[in-house]
């Protein structure tokens, strides 16, 4: 059995000898080729030449070919600020004053799908590769929607909910059309990623999600290829709600648990994925964390219809040695076996030094946002722009600072201050708000609260 008909049998939800392998190779390629995520992220042949040294080094069943959710804004005419080593942002959103129908009109031939296009010819000439799945990763119609509208979707979805839908509906167009895009160059499993539907509750899931992801996968499914749904952040409270959807499977990331991932995954005849971390053990750990670890999410997802993933694409510095580590546990299982009963585990952390915040100073208050990295992770982007907005109108009283567990003292200090999801916004070192993205009007009135207590 090749590794692409094993990744099938278990995306179908069948008995296989062993989980899926599917690391999201994003930003990493580059590194792995010595380039830029800049340079990377804009070259058909450089992303098909980091995909081609990926796949030599941790023999996956299944890849994306880019992972970019900013590619459909940035034809729609969202502005972009790129950086070396995570992908874009977007700095402007065109519906935050613009109506819908000044929208630069959507086309796969526009900005960087042409040179997508250059990295799938190249695949599809290698003949070492033909035995790895191909992902085609899609911006879901939420996430899209929040590029175009920025923070705010949110108030909009309570006082013009209309509106919402209409450009719902026009980023699930947008969704079918990329779909296509990869389907017809090649991609066999189309992957929507929405991670900004863990911020909302599950009466707005229902609403301004599922039906407009369903869409999108009622279309997939007639194009013969598969599907898969993936949220990172705690979208716990949206499980059942994601489940329903009609995927075939949902790829979550370390803040869910997943034992109750893969009951959720039983009951709805789904298969599942996930939920390696990415940062304290696939970016700071070590070759026996990494081993460790692999060996625990698999003694927990089993081997019927788990596919092993990174919560979310790879850090652009992951030491591939971790990576290879982990490729050794899923596919040598002698390998395994000996792992399992040798290795132990230390604590990676205990040299990092990090002093919290003095939060005694009665004229002000601190905010602290706790994210992966707001450059690339679209919720902690948004929270950390939230959190700066709201302080706009409280001057030198309100002090903002982001803590990226993309870094070791990040890690330390989200851990010291006993915070357990990303993005989470802090108050004077207690949890205000936790993956959920807060309006304007209850950011500034949690501030104003706290700075009348101090008085």
């Amino acid at each position: 059995m090749s590794n692409k008909e094993l990744l099938f049998q278990a995306i179908k939800n069948q008995e296989t000898s062993r989980p899926g392998w599917v690391p999201f190779v994003g930003v990493h390629g580059g590194k792995l080729i010595g380039k830029k995520a800049s340079e990377y992220l804009q070259s058909g042949e450089l992303i098909y030449n980091g995909i081609k040294k990926a796949c030599e080094l941790y023999s996956p069943d299944g890849i994306p070919v880019v992972f970019d959710l900013q590619m459909e804004a940035e034809v729609l005419g969202c502005q972009l600020k790129w950086s070396d080593e995570v992908p874009p942002s977007v700095i402007t959103h065109p519906l935050e004053t613009g109506e819908l129908e000044n929208l630069s009109e959507f086309s796969t031939t526009k900005g960087r799908f042409p040179e997508i296009k250059k990295a799938l010819d190249l695949l599809d000439q290698d003949c070492s590769l033909q035995n790895i799945a191909l992902f085609g990763l899609i911006t879901g119609p939420f996430t899209l929607a929040m590029h175009l509208l920025g923070n705010n979707l949110f108030m909009e979805m309570f006082m013009n909910p209309d509106r919402v839908h209409k450009i719902l509906s026009l980023c699930a167009e947008i969704g079918k059309k990329t779909s296509d895009f990869y389907i017809k160059n090649g991609c066999e499993i189309i992957g929507i990623v929405d991670p900004m539907t863990s911020q909302i509750s599950p009466e707005h899931f229902d609403e301004f999600v599922t039906p407009y992801v369903n869409e999108i996968y009622d279309f997939i499914r007639n194009k013969n290829a598969l599907s898969s749904m993936f949220v990172c952040g705690d979208a716990t409270r949206n499980l059942d709600n994601l489940f329903k959807t009609h995927c075939d499977y949902v790829s979550i990331d370390e803040n869910i648990s997943m034992e109750m991932v893969k009951d959720l995954a039983q009951k709805n005849n789904k298969s599942f994925g996930g939920n390696l971390k990415l940062t304290s053990v696939l970016l700071f750990g070590n070759e026996t964390e990494s081993k460790l670890h692999t060996i625990d999410t698999i003694e927990t997802g089993g081997k019927k219809g788990f596919i092993l993933a990174p919560g979310c694409d790879l850090p652009y510095v992951c030491p591939e040695e971790n990576l290879v580590a982990v490729s050794e546990m899923v596919l040598d299982e002698y390998k395994y076996e000996i792992a399992k009963t040798t290795l132990t585990l230390e604590d990676n952390l205990s040299d990092v030094k990090v002093e919290i915040l003095d939060y005694s100073n009665c004229d002000k208050i601190d905010i602290e946002v706790v994210t992966l990295d707001s450059r690339s992770c679209a919720p902690c982007q948004y929270m950390v722009e939230a959190a700066n907005k709201a302080a706009d109108s409280f001057g030198e009283k309100v002090f903002v600072h982001e803590h990226k567990i993309s870094t070791r003292e990040g890690l330390a200090i989200m851990n010291k201050l006993g915070v357990m999801q990303v993005p989470s916004l802090l108050i004077d070192g207690k949890v205000v708000f936790s993956s959920i993205i807060p309006n304007q009007k209850d950011l500034k009135a949690k501030y104003q609260e706290k700075l009348d207590s101090k008085k």
